[in-house]
């Protein structure tokens, strides 16, 4: 039996179970952007967003919510001041944009002089489950609702490539060690030890595996899992692809200084060749037809919710 206290915390919870999904479309707030400069971008997001709410009717159905709150909301961040939350989707511009949450916070004067380490290890700034019930509804319901995506394969190929190919402490070890011992043959001593030196064709083997020897990562976890999207009706969807000028479209909207501006440097392995469409296809040449049809398989939800183009 829940005492009195637990019965009105769960209380907002119980709302939000309620709400069918997805909800409806609301208009996105312009009245901070000047209309003329960013026309292009203002139409193209609103195709986006239209496209995404048009799938996940189709597709979703009325449906009424039954994962858990915290679950839900456990990838997004919160800015109290101007009113943000961003659903982090690692590879597609995530460092830079914690960055900008962090000088909109009022954390940093520069998003420019922020480490890669104090943007991911720092603890700096909140995510939206570290709030209680009432203070999640709330910000769901009346706070600018941010997700940036990729192209999945670029996304996959960026991850593999910045985790795998360079030295990692973390990476090599746990997951390096258990794909090598699961999916190489004859594997050699020393790559059975440190777990470096991971194949791409190794890592998709390990991906496409129902029985994985090690759990799935947000670097290339689904955005359909990570940021549930027709669940929550997110009010503005940019895009790596076109990152600048719908980052800084959308700080128009949420009204930053006029003086932020989203910044574009690779913090990470800044001499390595930026994952590309070309790049991709290098990869995607190790893998056999099969393999490449799965893995497109694997993100069919990401190409169909964001509109991209099957490879």
């Amino acid at each position: 039996q829940l005492s009195a206290q637990q019965k009105m915390s769960e209380a907002p919870f119980s709302w939000f179970r309620g709400v069918y999904l997805p909800p409806p479309l609301q208009p996105l707030n312009k009245t901070l952007a000047k209309a003329g400069r960013w026309q292009a971008v203002g139409s193209t997001q609103e195709k986006r967003r239209s496209f995404l709410h048009g799938f996940c009717q189709k597709h979703g159905g009325r449906k009424k919510l039954q994962t858990h709150l915290g679950h839900l909301v456990s990838r997004i961040y919160v800015e109290d001041r101007h009113k943000v939350l961003y659903c982090e989707v690692p590879k597609a511009g995530c460092s830079n944009w914690k960055r900008v949450l962090m000088v909109l916070n009022g954390l940093a004067v520069s998003a420019h002089n922020i480490s890669h380490d104090d943007v991911h290890y720092g603890k700096h700034l909140r995510r939206l489950d570290s709030y209680d019930p009432a203070g999640i509804a709330t910000r769901l319901s009346t706070y600018t609702k941010a997700i940036f995506v990729r192209e999945p394969m670029e996304r996959l190929v960026s991850a593999f490539r910045d985790k795998f190919e360079h030295p990692n402490s973390y990476y090599h070890p746990v997951f390096g060690k258990a794909i090598i011992r699961k999916y190489r043959r004859d594997a050699k001593e020393e790559a059975l030890r440190t777990g470096s030196g991971v194949k791409f064709k190794e890592f998709i083997q390990y991906l496409l595996d129902s029985h994985r020897p090690v759990g799935m990562d947000i670097h290339w976890e689904q955005v359909s899992k990570l940021c549930h999207p027709c669940l929550i009706s997110y009010d503005f969807i940019g895009k790596f692809e076109t990152l600048e000028e719908d980052a800084n479209y959308f700080l128009q909207l949420v009204g930053a200084p006029a003086e932020l501006k989203f910044p574009q440097f690779k913090d990470r392995h800044s001499s390595d060749q930026r994952t590309s469409a070309e790049v991709v296809r290098q990869y995607l040449k190790d893998l056999s037809k099969e393999e490449r049809q799965m893995t497109y398989d694997f993100y069919y939800l990401d190409y169909l919710m964001f509109n991209y183009t099957s490879p």
